[in-house]
């Protein structure tokens, strides 16, 4: 009884050559197949597409392909081939295989696109709008805008000269474009190192520990700080950590391409930031003052700044007393400004002194004429710098 529904079940020769005609697609100009290479001959390839008729890869077609494919082909082998001509007068079907493997490209490049995985391409020429990188067996393009080291406002030949300098480097890059009917191929080396500097930022930060000390080098210089390149990831110091003496801009204690060791500070996780300090790294100058500053000590200080209510001087790098305003002269003085100016160095007398606090308050009223301070035979404490 099996063996009746199984006779039933089993198609017959009519049926399956009527479902093998049903499924079969004739081939379209620009269908991608898979072929099976019959023959490889001097002048042509005859391939299997699956047809009712052979294909054939013309010799027009295998000039096209390298030494080294071609050798790699074998009898047997299964190669993706693009149709050119559904059929020529001899009834096979015309096929391509450099046109099939230029279309792999495409997808290649479409699959970078979406990944937004980074490409290395080496460049092979140049015009004025940018640079060529090969891309397989098709061409990329590196608008000028898109390449990191190339500059701005520049004459035309200043520019095809700088472009120029770029042929044969490997770069780092970016797919940002890619219209596959239009051939066109737009990548970025700009977008490529931003991103390849976030991956890095984001693994300098798994590696990073608070407290440590790293070595770096100044990559740029701002109003509010210093960017210090870790090893392809930047941290900040800002101007309040450069310096315990105060700093008005970061160029008053680094150039761009220092190398300079650095304290981290502080990891932001939630905003990828890398704080830096390079203070921490030298002696705070406060932690010395109760043995360097007793009351009744007679410094030279240097006018800092002037408010309303005193001016601040300078006794050495990173500590600043305040003379309060009661203290600047006799009597009313009016604004602070009436008596000193930034800049202006004077014999100061201490009238106190708090390191814990970070404080010390200065007279200038108390101190001695500065024409009265070779009289003065000894005050305690280090002995006052000499005037000009």
């Amino acid at each position: 009884m099996d063996e009746l529904i199984e006779e039933e079940q089993a198609s017959s020769p009519m049926e399956k050559l009527f479902e093998e005609e049903y499924d079969y697609k004739h081939p379209r100009r620009g269908d991608i197949r898979q072929a099976v290479v019959l023959s490889i001959e001097p002048h042509q390839m005859v391939v299997d597409v699956r047809a009712k008729r052979d294909g054939i890869v013309p010799e027009s077609d295998l000039v096209r392909l390298r030494e080294e494919e071609i050798s790699e082909i074998e009898v047997g082998d299964e190669i993706p081939v693009y149709v050119l001509s559904p059929h020529n007068d001899e009834g096979y079907v015309i096929v391509s295989v450099n046109m099939a493997l230029v279309h792999q490209d495409w997808l290649r490049a479409e699959k970078f696109f979406k990944s937004g995985e980074i490409y290395e391409g080496k460049v092979s020429n140049c015009n004025k709008g940018g640079v060529v990188v090969p891309f397989g067996r098709i061409s990329g393009f590196v608008p000028a805008s898109q390449l990191v080291n190339m500059p701005r406002r520049l004459s035309h030949e200043q520019k095809m000269a700088k472009l120029s300098e770029f042929m044969g480097k490997t770069l780092p890059l970016k797919v940002i474009e890619v219209h596959r009917h239009r051939r066109r191929l737009i990548f970025s080396e700009r977008m490529a190192q931003r991103q390849w500097r976030e991956q890095r930022k984001q693994q300098l930060m798994n590696e990073l520990c608070e407290g440590e000390v790293r070595r770096g080098t100044v990559s740029s210089l701002c109003n509010f700080g210093a960017f210090v390149d870790l090893g392809g990831a930047d941290g900040l110091v800002h101007i309040s950590e450069l310096a315990w003496h105060r700093v008005k801009h970061p160029r008053e204690v680094l150039s761009v391409g220092d190398e300079v060791d650095v304290y981290v500070l502080r990891l932001d996780y939630e905003r990828r930031r890398i704080g830096l300090s390079i203070k921490r790294l030298q002696p705070d100058p406060w932690t010395l003052v109760d043995e360097k500053y007793q009351v009744g000590q007679v410094v030279r200080g240097t006018i800092t700044n002037v408010v309303d209510f005193g001016a601040f001087a300078r006794l050495e790098a990173g500590v600043e007393g305040l003379i309060h305003v009661s203290e600047l002269a006799g009597g009313n003085v009016g604004h602070p400004s009436n008596v000193v100016r930034r800049g202006d160095e004077l014999a100061l007398r201490i009238l106190s002194v708090n390191a814990g606090r970070r404080r010390i308050g200065l007279s200038l009223r108390q101190a001695p004429p500065r024409a009265e301070l070779a009289e003065v035979k000894e005050e305690p404490g280090p002995e006052l710098a000499p005037f000009d």
